[in-house]
């Protein structure tokens, strides 16, 4: 009978105490990655609060007047809004058609249109530094009303909506400045786009 019950061992064996160490030096490394990771979430959005939703992030170009954005380029405010530019199109007879694309992947309803004494939308003639507006270059802006109207309306969250520019500069190869300035409930950046007509 002695025999008997040395030879007969348990099933189920208990994990050494090496193994159990090691599962429990992964749990804890597991739980320290996803708390970094949530630590630095927070962090990140800690930070945008600081300067506020109405900067600017985009790789390059800053979109300020000393560091414009070009034709194409898009204009990345840190609430969602995008805002993009395109290159200007010969249309014939002088006449340069260009768009501007407000995207809004914000968290509500964009007003777009004037609010204020300070126009959303301005084309002008020059560079975007030369600010006060001593440009050797002049340039009209055919269709100023019609883009007006159509920044009138309403953007809904998760909607874009396609403004259409017409310009006629004062000659060929002439600089273009487009000054977009969004306008809301706090504060959002002028992003400056300088343009050439070829």
């Amino acid at each position: 009978m002695d025999t008997e019950a040395t030879t007969s061992a348990p099933a189920d064996t208990p994990p050494s105490p090496s193994s159990r160490g090691f599962y429990g030096c992964a749990i804890a490394m597991i739980v320290a990655v996803v708390l970094i990771a949530l630590g630095a979430t927070w962090l990140n959005d800690f930070e945008k609060g600081l300067d506020g939703d109405g900067q600017m992030e985009q790789p390059g170009p800053d979109g300020s007047s000393s560091q414009p954005l070009g034709a194409g380029m898009t204009a990345r405010y840190e609430d969602g809004l995008w805002v993009t530019v395109s290159a200007a199109r010969p249309e014939g007879d002088g006449v340069y058609r260009l768009t501007v694309t407000y995207e809004n992947d914000t968290d509500g309803e964009l007003h777009l249109g004037r609010t204020s004494l300070d126009r959303p939308l301005v084309v002008r003639g020059g560079v975007a530094a030369d600010e006060d507006g001593g440009s050797d270059y002049s340039t009209s802006w055919v269709n100023s009303e019609q883009s007006e109207d159509a920044l009138a309306p309403v953007l809904p969250e998760d909607e874009s909506r396609v403004v259409p520019v017409l310009v006629e500069p004062s000659r060929r190869g002439a600089p273009i400045t487009v000054e977009v300035t969004p306008p809301d409930a706090g504060y959002r950046e002028t992003a400056y786009f300088e343009l050439s007509v070829i």
